[in-house]
Formats: C-alpha cells, sequence, structure tokens
C-alpha cells in the first residue's frame, strides 16, 4: 500500500518533470533525447520546427535512418564525433545549424541544434565591411605612398627621419589593407582551385624568401624527405608558407637557426616551420590564428608585422582541409606545421610515369 507521503513525493516530482519538459519544449534549440541505440525517445517543438521530426510517428525512430540524406542525416551516420561548423537544416535548407551530440546517463545522448542564421548573417554583414572598408582604404594609400616615394629626404635633411618612418608606415598600412583582402577572399571562397602544386620548385622559392628577408642574419637550412606533391591552389598555398617562413624569420634574433621541412606522415605529409626564436607562452597558442592578434605588440610594430598572418594560413588550410599544430617554448623556439591528409598528396613519381 502506497503512503500519503510516497503519493506527496510522487506528484512533486511529477509536477518537476513537467515543468522540466516545459522549459525544454519552449527553447529556441532543437532537442532530442536518443537511446542508446540512436532512437527517438522525446524532442521539443524546435525540433519539429527546424529538423522535421513529427510526433508521435518518429518517437521510436533512428535518428539518422529519419533524417536520411540531409547533411546532419550523414553527420549521424559518420559517427557525429564534434561539434559540426554549420549544416543545412533538414526541415528548411536555406537555415544553418549549429549542431552537437552530448551523451549523458547510460550510453544515451541529447542531440542540440540551433539556428546560427542570425549569426551567419551577421559574419557575412562583418565580411562585407572589412572588404569595402580595404578597397576603399587602396586607392588613397597608393597615393600616398607614391608622393613620398617621391619626395628625397636628401633635399630636405632635418625631415628625413620623419619622411623614413612614414614611408615605413606607409607602406605597412598597405600591407594591412591587402592582409585584409587576401582573408576576405578567401572566407567568401568554399573551395579552392584543384591543381598540381610541384613542391621542389616551391621549396626552392621559400628559401630564396628567407635568405632575402634575413639578409644573412640566420642559418637557413631546407629539407624535402617527402618528394611528394600536393593537391591545391599553388597561389594560396605558396601564400600560407611564405607567411610562416615571414614569422619565423622576423621573430627569430641575430645567429638563430631556421629549418623549413618537407616530410611524409603517417595521415600523409607535413610542411614545418622551425625556428629557436623567442618562443611564445602556452597561454597565447591558442589565439594565435585570431585577427590582430598579438604575444607581444611592442615587438609586433619592431618587426614589421600586421597580426594576419597566421589567420590567412589558418583559412588557406581550412580551405584544403589540413590543419596547423602550434608547438612552442618560451626561450626555445617555435614550430608550425601544416598537416595535409593523403587525399592532398600526389606521388611524384606516378606524375611522372604517366
Amino acid at each position: 500500500m502506497i503512503s500519503p507521503g510516497d503519493r506527496a513525493r510522487a506528484r512533486r516530482l511529477g509536477a518537476q518533470l513537467r515543468d522540466v519538459r516545459r522549459a525544454a519544449g519552449s527553447l529556441a534549440d532543437a532537442l532530442v533525447l536518443l537511446d542508446t541505440h540512436g532512437r527517438v525517445r522525446w524532442f521539443n517543438d524546435a525540433a519539429r520546427r527546424l529538423l522535421g521530426l513529427v510526433w508521435p510517428r518518429d518517437r521510436g525512430a533512428s535518428i539518422a535512418e529519419r533524417l536520411g540524406d540531409s547533411e546532419l542525416g550523414v553527420w549521424l551516420r559518420d559517427g557525429a564525433r564534434e561539434m559540426t561548423e554549420e549544416l543545412a537544416a533538414p526541415a528548411d535548407p536555406t537555415v544553418p545549424l549549429n549542431v552537437t551530440m552530448i551523451p549523458f546517463g547510460s550510453r544515451q545522448h541529447l542531440l542540440l541544434a540551433r539556428d546560427v542564421s542570425r549569426l551567419a548573417r551577421l559574419e557575412q554583414v562583418r565580411r562585407d565591411f572589412v572588404a569595402n572598408v580595404s578597397h576603399e582604404l587602396r586607392t588613397p594609400l597608393t597615393v600616398i605612398h607614391g608622393y613620398l616615394e617621391l619626395l628625397d629626404p636628401e633635399d630636405v635633411p632635418a625631415l628625413a627621419p620623419v619622411l623614413n618612418e612614414m614611408r615605413t608606415q606607409s607602406r605597412r598600412m598597405g600591407q594591412i589593407v591587402e592582409d585584409l583582402l587576401t582573408l576576405s577572399r578567401l572566407e567568401m571562397q568554399q573551395h579552392l582551385p584543384e591543381e598540381h602544386v610541384a613542391m621542389a620548385p616551391l621549396l626552392a622559392s621559400l628559401r630564396r624568401e628567407a635568405e632575402a628577408l634575413s639578409q644573412g642574419r640566420h642559418r637557413i637550412v631546407v629539407e624535402d624527405s617527402a618528394h611528394v606533391d600536393l593537391l591545391g591552389s599553388p597561389k594560396d598555398l605558396h601564400s600560407a608558407f611564405s607567411n610562416l617562413v615571414s614569422n619565423a624569420v622576423r621573430y627569430t634574433p641575430d645567429g638563430g637557426d631556421i629549418a623549413i621541412r618537407w616530410r611524409r606522415a603517417a595521415a600523409g605529409a607535413e610542411y614545418s616551420v622551425i625556428d629557436s626564436g623567442y618562443g611564445i607562452p602556452a597561454s597565447h597558442l591558442a589565439r594565435l590564428t585570431e585577427r590582430f592578434y598579438r604575444v607581444s605588440s611592442s615587438r609586433s610594430r619592431e618587426t614589421g608585422g600586421t597580426g594576419l598572418g597566421l589567420s590567412i594560413v589558418k583559412h588557406v588550410l581550412n580551405l584544403h582541409q589540413a590543419r596547423l599544430l602550434i608547438e612552442s617554448e618560451p626561450g626555445r623556439g617555435s614550430s608550425f606545421t601544416c598537416a595535409f591528409d593523403q587525399d592532398r598528396v600526389i606521388d611524384c613519381a606516378s606524375v611522372q610515369s604517366s
């Protein structure tokens, strides 16, 4: 026989459960509760609107099968291991979703899908603004720099230091504008050209660039043990690789060592730039690829950095389905590695034989 106290506790638990369901049901994010086999146990109203689920028809159905060949369905069947950047909503492909799978209990999962269309619109506004402002700044900066080049400091010795500083800063501003335009172009691209990128001449070009920047102040070596090429955009890969080389020269003291390495790896191939420079504290590593992020503002200004180089590297690698790996220790130098999957690697021998 159930005691009055047990009945009261059951009523309280029932009321709390209803409150939780009502709260979850009113969320703007889609929530789908899945059992240990990936079958639907419950979902809220947003899941109906964004994912196209129907109650009670889809109760007990496999969520991956129910969503079919949609981007979300493919992501689920591929294992749903990481949070997605952006997937089209199954119920409305024009709505972008940020989706994650949250484990809980005994091998159960909660599928969380968030409508990020407003964020996507704001991001597009930001991209358009940066691109437009950069285009508008390019012409007046070119004119200013042109007139400064016409002025000979020897004609007005008293103004020589001022004119030299103005020239330096106008060149730096011009480089910032060019880097911003490059970033805007990369952000708007979904895919890059799929061309054969010959690594041997590219590595030779990178060596010449490093030696020209260094002016004999560093020991520079190039190691090619991979003897393979890449599939991608020659222009953009050169830009990314060159950024890493110029950073190494810029932030390595005179007499330091810089190594440019191209080697095979278990998953494909790796391009690395290793230096014996100042090094970077671990607390800064996660933010290095953010626009204008600087570990040391004074040092960056002294060396002429724009703060955009690693952002460009990251975007180029993302478009090549590659990863940027960073290792560094203050006082012992840094290692920046571009890791390419096997799908991007071209065997030189097979190309020559064909």
